[in-house]
């Protein structure tokens, strides 16, 4: 159902692929950017991106299964982060490499930015994924 692929002649990336290809006819889900907000609306880790990312994480996932997928379906990220400062950006993309989506590997694109829509908010990610047939066979 899906396909990753590295690309012979480019430098391979680390945990993630230059490509993933899926088969027409898959359902395909196209989640809205995942927050640090809890179940109440606050920030969560304020100051802290790694620990906003972790929330983020866990926020995707729930948008995921709401849909009938996980993590391990995920195709597509980007991974925005409020800094400038490539150890930030590392230090995010770590708790990306330690959830579920490097199982895959996904492609992905890290993103340093000014400002993203929560006050205090330092990470968000978008991504796409395919949703799996049931066991039944539904989709």
């Amino acid at each position: 159902m899906i396909r990753r692929v590295t690309t012979p002649g480019l430098f391979p990336p680390p945990t993630y692929s230059h490509a993933s290809v899926v088969e027409a006819g898959t359902k395909l889900a196209f989640l809205a950017g995942a927050v640090p907000l809890d179940e109440r609306g606050d920030i969560v880790g304020p100051g802290d991106p790694a620990r906003q990312a972790e929330q983020v994480i866990a926020n995707l996932r729930e948008q995921l299964h709401s849909v009938g997928s996980d993590l391990r379906h995920v195709v597509a990220t980007d991974v925005y982060v409020v800094s400038s400062e490539p150890a930030t950006l590392s230090e995010v993309w770590e708790v990306v490499e330690a959830s579920e989506l490097s199982k895959g590997p996904h492609s992905s694109t890290l993103l340093g930015v000014s400002c993203l829509g929560y006050t205090g908010q330092l990470v968000e990610i978008t991504a796409t994924a395919v949703v799996p047939e049931r066991e039944d066979g539904d989709r």
